[in-house]
């Protein structure tokens, strides 16, 4: 009585603003579930429990004997379990995008569209609000409340800025009673979405973006000068600071890219992440971040024509298999998780993939904990994901155990509004019954459903039941074969059967009743079973993950070793020159020692007898392992962004060229505008990430370009409106950039140096790095080819007071060599590269040599992926055509480049306290015979060429396996997805598709 009372208070202080149309229902009729396994948590169940119910809430819950009650609905449970509701942490369920106007002009877009005082970019949208937006959707509502959820964190996924999410419940009613909380996050991506505007065009356009926005936020929150702008933008952003910070990407390394960014801003992201996560768990564990993992899992692929076979990818293959143990392996480190339905084709998709993870390994309590309890912690729903009490009564109502084989779910509440998905014996009567008549119990089976139903009595006189069931009511006949009377029985259907009267053959009346006592047991064909065990025993091996998640990745992550080269013909880029029959030392990731008689305890010996050692290959301009874009070309100057921001270690590539003799690469910006993007200088580790292949301390270097590429001469009847559209227009944009990046300087001179602090001026990421240019700090690299703008730009240069360090490509460098070297600028080129556009005409083979006798420092580079894994034999062609020495040839790819990159004090030649890069060849380097057969890398070997053999043994033998595995799936009934061909781009300088 007590507990009715005060549940009657409780509810009584509810109050509406809306007006009633009609007679008003009484939502404050407690209901009381009683006799259930009740699963408050994950962590907390009680056997036998109960839980009241009312005015949307959870009033009390507990175990053992219910209350009683007055006037409360009892639900007898008998035994099923109760769950709380799902909570979608990443859904766009009840926002609708607005409509993005369609493009009227063709051609780039320069100016944002959106009105109002907000950001510059409409790919920022932080003001965006999914609960300003926000309108039940009742047909999805029950899409996603029969596949088990209560609740989701909806938000606009659209933009880099895509604003903040909302909780909104799957109830029926309007949007002011769903809504739980309207700011829950704020959201973030590296991709632009909707907006139409040119800037940016790349992720690494999208980096410096994201990153440019910080600090004006930061500046502009701090900033108390009347005169500066309002940006409604900005103030939304400050705002949404204060909230937790989700950061969805589209591949794993992007998870590490944007945990870069939050930490240089002292932000840590929730993680919206790929399903790939397992490829790296300790670096995954290292981000400190919590993620939100899709449960879209691949199709197999059909691999019946063994030619399309040879159009999947290992790792796809590899992927289809161990997608499914991701969670398992991020539980196993200990890593925070929630899961979502965002990206499965429809909501109830959900449960097939989540008895693949559980199959997979993942702890049942744990897989209900990512729906419940852990996205609830994860935002701070402080009302949903548990059944305590005191919480919005959300929850589900199962057959037995959640992801046990045959549960069921039966009922989903919401806010205390219940679903009924399924009726539990209402319609289907499957399954194995106690029939007793009189003092008799006997044991039947029905099969069927209450239109057509059929039985059967077992035991040694096994007989047929005659059985009809016309509503509510039943009738029965049956006869035993050997003994006993016929009866003929009538009844009515209860909660697990059937009970009633009959009569005998003799008319004598008999009580009888039908309870249902469990499932059938599922009959299996000759053979089956034995099949079933197989493949089980098969499915359970699963593939090792490799380092890089490729083809001739490495199962362990190689390690440092002494090794001893002995006997070889060394190319030592040094005075000695090249030294036959000696010996070359390598210990703790640098050369040790270079002579003749060396020796080493414990050192791993290689005898270099017939063979040449040399120092590693560098390419100071290479477009590899770039990732979505090698330009950024939507405006003139973009010294923003920055490759270094965009390696992908995932590139077969690295591999490739490693097996050239290449450990070292500059990674350019492309040439799409005069002044590009800061490059990205890496060393080939194999395996490693990309924080981990970038060279520490590297000096900073900028891609700048000339020519028809700026200019946009090829780029289309509709690329006329960026400036500059001619030649004199580039040095105008030179000029403009500098006076500019002079006039910052000086004013944040003048703020340092004031005595009485004032607003700081505004941190300009373009300007810092024109700044670092001429304070020396950073090097040009210039993509150029006539000998006049060669000119113009040493010119520009001289004027501005900083100096060119490199013209790449650089055709006609033969013309103005000796001007060159007046400037002390060095030269890297084609070695015979010619006549492939109109600027390049002029070209001779006999360029690299002609600049080398002007005292000019020469390299030879590869501007393709290709290329780059035989610029040994491209260095030969200085040989060839005018004479070099062999090893004044073999500096052009050594040496020379780790000049034009400041590395030469580190690498570029075999001297002892440099890094240990280091090539075993087969013969002489300049040859064509010549192949690297071990490189190393900081005295890693990357590459060995006995390896090699045994990787390609090993992934043809991995590839048969997942072939077999994927043609036992689709035998198996598993939807299949056709092959298709991938394409592998290779980035060159005028690439302007990401």
């Amino acid at each position: 009585m007590l507990m009715a009372i005060g549940l009657t208070t409780m509810s009584a202080v509810a109050q509406e603003t809306f007006p009633i149309n009609g007679v008003k229902d009484d939502p404050n009729t407690p209901h009381l579930l009683k006799n259930g396994v009740i699963h408050v948590s994950a962590d907390v169940t009680h056997t036998s429990g109960y839980i009241v119910i009312q005015d949307g809430r959870i009033r009390s819950v507990g175990a053992g004997q219910a209350p009683e009650m007055q006037g409360a609905v009892v639900h007898d449970l008998n035994g099923k379990h109760v769950y709380p509701s799902f909570i979608d942490p990443y859904s766009t369920y009840g926002v609708k995008q607005p409509e993005k106007k369609k493009k009227e002009k063709p051609g780039p877009q320069y100016d944002g569209e959106k009105s109002g005082a907000y950001a510059w970019n409409d790919a920022l949208n932080p003001e965006v609000g999914a609960a300003k937006l926000f309108n039940p959707d009742e047909k999805k509502a029950e899409e996603l409340r029969k596949a088990g959820f209560g609740a989701t964190i909806s938000l606009v996924d659209d933009g880099i800025a895509k604003g903040t999410s909302a909780c909104v419940l799957l109830g029926d009613g309007p949007p002011q009673e769903n809504l739980v909380n309207t700011r829950v996050a704020a959201n973030y991506s590296f991709k632009k979405g909707t907006s139409h505007q040119n800037y940016p065009n790349s992720l690494m356009g999208s980096i410096a973006l994201l990153r440019q926005t910080y600090m004006d936020a930061e500046w502009y929150a701090g900033n108390t000068d009347p005169l500066t702008e309002t940006n409604l933008g900005l103030d939304a952003w400050g705002d949404n600071q204060e909230l937790p910070q989700v950061f969805s990407v589209t591949d794993l390394l992007s998870t590490f890219r944007a945990d870069l960014v939050g930490d240089e801003f002292d932000t840590q992201y929730i993680f919206v992440g790929t399903g790939s996560e397992y490829r790296r768990v300790d670096e995954i564990k290292a981000t400190r971040g919590k993620f939100i993992i899709p449960m879209k899992f691949p199709e197999a692929y059909d691999v019946t024509d063994p030619y399309d076979a040879l159009l999947v990818d290992y790792a796809d293959m590899l992927h289809w298999e161990l997608a499914p143990h991701n969670a398992r392996m991020l539980e196993e480190a200990d890593i925070e998780f929630a899961l979502t339905a965002h990206g499965l084709e429809k909501p109830i998709d959900v449960w097939g993939a989540l008895e693949k993870m559980v199959e997979a390994g993942l702890d049942t309590n744990k897989a209900v904990a990512a729906f419940t309890s852990a996205p609830a912690k994860m935002f701070g729903l402080k009302e949903l994901g548990t059944l305590n009490q005191g919480m919005i009564a959300n929850l589900l109502i199962t057959s037995d155990g959640l992801l046990r084989q045959k549960s069921e779910l039966l009922e989903n509440w919401v806010a205390g509004d219940r679903l009924i998905i399924k009726k539990k014996n209402d319609d289907e009567l499957d399954g194995k019954y106690d029939l007793s008549i009189g003092s008799r119990t006997l044991k039947a089976e029905l099969t069927g459903t209450m239109d057509e139903a059929k039985g059967k009595v077992l035991g040694t006189d096994t007989v047929d039941l005659t059985i009809g069931i016309a509503e509510q009511l039943v009738s029965i006949t049956f006869k035993p074969k050997k003994h006993g009377k016929a009866v003929r029985l009538t009844g009515r259907r209860t909660e697990n059967g059937f009970k009633g009267e009959g009569q005998d053959t003799s008319g004598t009346w008999l009580s009888w009743s039908m309870k249902r006592t469990g499932d059938l047991e599922k009959k299996e064909e000759n053979g089956e079973k034995e099949k079933k065990e197989k493949g089980a025993k098969r499915d359970s091996v699963i593939g090792d993950v490799p380092y890089p998640f490729l083809g001739y990745g490495n199962l362990e992550i190689p390690k440092a070793e002494t090794v001893l080269i002995k006997n070889a013909t060394v190319w030592t880029n040094e005075e000695e020159g090249i030294i036959e029959g000696a010996d070359v030392l390598i210990a703790n990731g640098k050369i040790e020692a270079v002579g003749k008689g060396l020796s080493a305890g414990g050192a791993k010996e290689i005898d270099g007898t017939g063979k040449h050692v040399t120092a590693g290959i560098m390419d100071e301009h290479s477009h590899i392992a770039i990732s979505r874009g090698v330009n950024e070309g939507t405006q003139a100057v973009t010294a923003e962004v920055c490759i270094g921001d965009v390696v992908n270690s995932e590139d077969i590539n690295i591999y490739r060229q490693l097996a050239g003799g290449v450990t070292c690469s500059q990674l350019l910006h492309g040439s799409a505008n005069p002044i590009g993007g800061q490059s990205g200088i890496v060393k080939l580790r194999w395996g490693q990430i990309p924080e981990q292949m970038k060279v520490k301390d590297a000096a900073g270097h900028i891609k700048f370009a000339l020519g028809e590429n700026v200019k946009q001469s090829n780029w289309g009847d509709y690329n006329t409106i960026r400036y500059p559209q001619t030649r004199m227009g580039v040095e105008q944009v030179f000029y403009d950039a500098f006076h500019r990046a002079k006039a910052y300087k000086k004013e944040w001179a003048a703020y340092n140096s004031s005595k009485k602090k004032s607003v700081a001026p505004r941190r300009d990421i373009e300007l810092d790095i024109l700044v670092e240019i001429l304070d020396g700090k950073r090097f040009v690299t210039c993509h150029s080819y006539v000998q006049s703008e060669i000119n113009m730009l040493m010119h520009v240069a001289d004027s501005m007071g900083w100096k060119m360090n490199t013209f790449t490509h650089i055709l006609e460098g033969y013309k103005v060599a000796d001007k060159m070297k007046e400037h002390g600028v060095s030269g890297s080129t084609f070695s015979d590269w010619w006549a492939y556009k109109f600027e390049v005409n002029d070209a001779i083979p006999y360029n690299a040599a002609i600049m080398h006798s002007q005292g000019v420092n020469v390299g030879i580079n590869s501007d393709d992926a290709e290329m780059g894994r035989r610029l040994n034999q491209e260095a030969a062609k200085g040989v060839k055509y005018g004479g070099m020495s062999e090893e004044e040839a073999w500096k052009m790819v050594t040496l020379n480049p780790a000049k034009m990159l400041k590395l030469d004090k580190q690498t570029g030649s075999l001297k002892p306290g440099k890094d240990a890069d280091v090539v075993v060849w087969s013969d002489n380097p300049l040859s064509i015979y010549a192949k690297a057969e071990k490189t190393f890398v900081d005295g890693v070997c990357y590459f060995d060429v006995d390896e090699d053999l045994k990787k390609r043994e090993m992934l043809q033998a991995e590839r048969n396996r997942l072939i077999q595995k994927m043609l036992a799936a689709k035998k198996g009934g598993e939807k299949t997805q056709k092959p298709k061909k991938k394409e592998h781009r290779h980035y060159h300088c005028d690439t302007l598709e990401p």
